[in-house]
């Protein structure tokens, strides 16, 4: 290496580390200096905010953040697991742990923070460990394998993921905050309820108010409890200290660098150090110059930006940084912004609360209209447009911000409404103005190249929905045609190609594809976008266009995806799960005892669904025709749980046996669910029947729900209970039985004409042009004269329905499908096994993640011989 050739030293390459590289190269630093890397993790920067999704599957390095060809291309010395130990300001040199020692001319420290672990006896314990990096996550996972119990210590933001880790590694899951609430930085106390009732659905316990005294062990030093400071006790076998996070300042301290008070390495608004012009510090480890620590990436981010800007010699400064965040904790949205506890002066709440659905949403006002900030649990939805706005007065009231869909006059806040300083991307401080200059000046046309020009969205991905929308209305604004094609084969939308396939009675995907294809990809195969979706179509109109009703007859069969493919749902561990309908909950002795004879013969795990079914786990799929043929003797069929169609219709017992009922809701919904089963539509759909105003079927968070009167039923649609709640809306009331069925037909056959791919009944009628009241002049009033053909279709499903495990079984032909390997038939895939777990199984999860074959104490299979 040149002498005369500058020097920067990097100290960590976490996310911030790595960005301040990307910088330094976007600047042509990288062309003009030696940069040397000088990490202590076995492995190089990675994402820290998607850390959990290991446990959904993802590998480290799906988690990387680092492309070793840019390492390469510009020259970057990257040393792995060579952290540095000490700092030599005079002489400008840093010394490795391998005994490297390197010359600077600047160096810039970015190492992070380090997990706080209270102070308490045998916090060290075998059994104790803290939810930090990649290797953290390896040895809890290791340890669960032999746990039961878990606790973890502290309720912020990573206390609940990993919170949520040990549950999904099938341990008893405990959460121990010292603050009365959960999250108590980003929520307030009304939001903290709602998160908590939401959580404690999920079957986690949560202790609030109380701090731990110590960790408990045994004989042999391991952890077997917990001592709290109410005095009570909690036995746990292993524990995770998640409480808060310091900044990794000793590196600093030794070489005589300022450092606050609390922590953190004092810079100045080029992030550089206090008394050493040499020396930068950036993000977590970094004292700002507004005398704030940040614990977030994206002002990390812009504290790496300053600082390679000052090393290039540009004018750039780093004052402070907008903390706004969105999060999905154990899959329950989170988001604050702006003033979100009010703690400005003459501040005034508007509030939205349902503690029922889980959903609480405040609004901070101040007194002149301007939006200062708010929060969001459970449903955000509406964060981007919220944050855009903060600081500004909205163009509509407060008040039609918070009420959900369903809930009062619709408010549609487009991209137009936001002005051009909003910030749309918070990690990457990108602004609406610079996402427009991209369309326009820099000929980006679709969201990827727009995330590439600019990074918007490439962090935490929660602005990509506003960024889309961004792109299409300016798009359209410079009079370029957005092309709304379902994929890169069709230039129709699903909803045109549902006409196309009625009219002529298509009944292939391949001959559709030849006709009406695009140019390009005609006499093609199609893709994984169209292939399904025309399945789906064809099945639903399968009776009026002449098609077979089966979705594993000839072509249909390569069309499907994988759960439809094997009509069961695919689980984690490549078994297969069978849920059998019970329509409208309601199942005699004898049926119970068949499921439980199954259950046990074939070593399945079984559980209560929240549709009022019982779902069994486990079975491999040569063993799925073998256990279908047992339900369908004894008079089941399929749940059609694996398939977008109709899943269940749930029932409370109605005024057969409730004091409270007024209508027979056990009859209706067993009627409902028997007229649409096996319907295929756009997205899977939900129902539920309640026999009174009480409402205990939830029927308002279903696609279509009933709920009795004294005069009749009363029909709601558009509801969704699940990751964006949505409360149904009444479409009408006092309805017999003929007319809530006839209209329940055409809602129904509407919507699959008229839905996008993969689009639920509360989104299509939000976006459907006139909405609510559009269809219920289409349903209700017949304003488009398609009600008796929209009757007629379903009625040609109904008559023609059937069962698909049974088709299947008594059918030889399709039982060969239903094999792990088709050269070997007969062989089981060796990676699907299982562990006991509370007189039950489990997938042997680290087993798959390794990829070995089982050992001698694992279950094989499905059944425990």
């Amino acid at each position: 290496m040149p002498t005369d050739t500058s020097t920067i030293v990097l100290v960590g390459h976490g996310m911030v580390g790595q960005r301040f590289l990307e910088a330094l190269a976007e600047r042509g630093l990288t062309a003009t200096h030696r940069v040397v890397v000088l990490c202590e993790e076995p492995r190089p920067a990675y994402d820290r905010v998607q850390l959990t999704s290991y446990f959904s599957g993802r590998t480290p390095e799906d988690l990387s953040l680092t492309d070793l060809a840019f390492i390469e291309d510009h020259g970057i010395e990257l040393h792995l697991g060579d952290p540095a130990e000490s700092v030599d300001r005079e002489a400008r040199t840093v010394t490795a742990r391998s005994g490297l020692v390197v010359g600077y001319d600047v160096l810039v420290l970015a190492t992070g923070s380090y997990p706080f672990v209270p102070p308490v006896p045998n916090k060290d314990a075998e059994g104790c460990f803290v939810y930090r990096t990649i290797e953290d996550l390896l040895a809890i996972e290791e340890y669960a394998r032999r746990s039961t119990t878990g606790a973890v210590v502290g309720g912020g933001l990573l206390g609940l993921e990993a919170a949520g880790a040990l549950k999904g590694l099938g341990l008893t899951s405990h959460i121990v905050e010292f603050a009365p609430r959960l999250m108590p930085v980003q929520v307030d106390e009304g939001g903290g309820a709602a998160l908590l009732r939401t959580i404690e659905e999920m079957g986690l316990t949560v202790h609030t108010g109380v701090g731990t005294q110590e960790i408990v062990v045994g004989d042999d030093g391991a952890v077997t409890g917990m001592r709290l400071s109410d005095g009570s006790e909690l036995a746990t076998d292993l524990v995770v200290f998640s409480a808060g996070v310091r900044p990794r300042d000793q590196l600093a301290r030794d070489c005589g660098l300022t450092v606050g008070e609390r922590g953190g390495i004092t810079v100045d608004e080029q992030c550089r150090t206090v008394g050493d012009p040499h020396v930068f510090a950036i993000g977590e480890c970094a004292l700002a110059a507004d005398g704030r620590v940040y614990g977030l990436v994206a002002p990390g981010y812009e504290q790496a930006e300053t600082a390679a800007a000052a090393i290039a010699g540009d004018a750039s400064a780093f004052t402070g940084a907008d903390l706004s965040t969105k999060l999905k904790l154990l899959g329950v949205d989170v988001a604050s912004f702006g003033d979100a506890h009010g703690a400005a002066e003459d501040c005034l709440d508007v509030v939205y609360s349902d503690s029922r659905a889980g959903l609480y949403k405040k609004l901070v006002i101040g007194r002149d209209g301007t939006l200062r900030g708010g929060i969001l649990v459970g449903d955000a939805e509406a964060y981007g447009t919220l944050k855009a706005f903060t600081g500004s007065v909205p163009p509509v009231s407060p008040e039609s911000l918070v009420l959900p869909a369903g809930a009062g006059a619709p408010v549609q806040l487009g991209p137009s409404a936001l002005p051009d300083d909003a910030i749309i991307c918070s990690c990457n401080n990108v602004r609406k103005g610079t996402i427009r200059a991209a369309v326009t000046e820099h000929s980006c046309t679709t969201v990827p190249e727009v995330k590439k020009c600019t990074k918007a969205g490439t962090t935490c991905g929660s602005c990509v929905k506003v960024l889309g929308q961004l792109v299409n209305a300016e798009l359209e604004a410079s009079g370029v045609e957005v092309d709304k094609g379902l994929c890169a084969c069709f230039s129709q939308t699903r909803e045109e190609l549902y006409e196309i396939v009625l009219a002529l009675r298509i009944t292939s995907h391949r001959e559709l594809l030849d006709r009406y294809g695009r140019e390009e990809a005609r006499g093609g195969d199609g893709c994984e976008v169209c292939k399904p979706t025309v399945g789906s179509i064809v099945a639903s109109l399968a009776p009026a266009i002449g098609a077979s009703t089966y979705v594993l007859d000839g072509e249909q069969a390569a069309l499907q995806d994988t759960n439809d493919h094997f009509l069961a749902n695919l689980q984690r561990n490549g078994s297969y799960s069978v849920v059998p309908r019970i329509p409208g909950g309601e199942i005699a002795p004898e049926k119970l005892i068949v499921i439980g004879e199954i259950a046990r013969d074939f070593g399945l795990y079984t559980k209560i669904t929240g549709g009022q079914r019982i779902d069994m786990f486990g079975a491999r799929v040569e063993q799925l025709p073998l256990i279908w043929a047992r339900l369908v003797d004894a008079g089941f069929e399929s749940g059609h749980a694996y398939g977008k169609s109709l899943r269940t219709v749930k029932s409370c017992v109605g005024q057969t046996w409730c004091r409270y009922g007024v209508q027979d809701s056990v009859r209706m919904a067993i009627d409902l669910e028997l007229r649409y089963r096996g319907l295929r539509s756009p997205h899977k759909l939900k129902s539920a029947v309640s026999g009174c105003q009480r409402e205990c079927a939830e029927a308002r968070s279903k696609d279509f729900g009933v709920i009795a009167t004294a005069n009749g039923w009363n029909l709601y649609v558009g509801g969704n209970g699940g990751a964006t709640p949505r409360h149904a809306d009444l479409l009408a009331q006092d309805l017999s039985d003929a007319e809530l069925v006839r209209l329940i037909d055409r809602f129904l056959m509407f919507y699959v004409r008229t839905a996008d791919r993969l689009e639920r009944t509360s989104t299509w009628l939000e976006r459907i042009p006139g909405g609510l009241d559009h269809v219920r002049d289409v349903v209700v009033h017949d304003s488009l004269g398609i009600c008796d053909e929209l009757e007629s279709l379903m009625a040609a499903h109904v008559s023609h329905y059937r069962d698909e495990w049974a088709e299947t079984v008594n059918d030889p032909e399709k039982l060969a499908r239903f094999v792990s390997f088709v050269n070997a038939p007969d062989t089981p895939d060796p990676v699907v096994a299982f562990v006991p777990e509370r007189d039950q199984i489990k997938p042997d999860l680290p087993l798959l993640s390794i990829g070995l074959r089982p050992a001698d104490d694992v279950l094989e299979g499905s059944a425990q011989r």
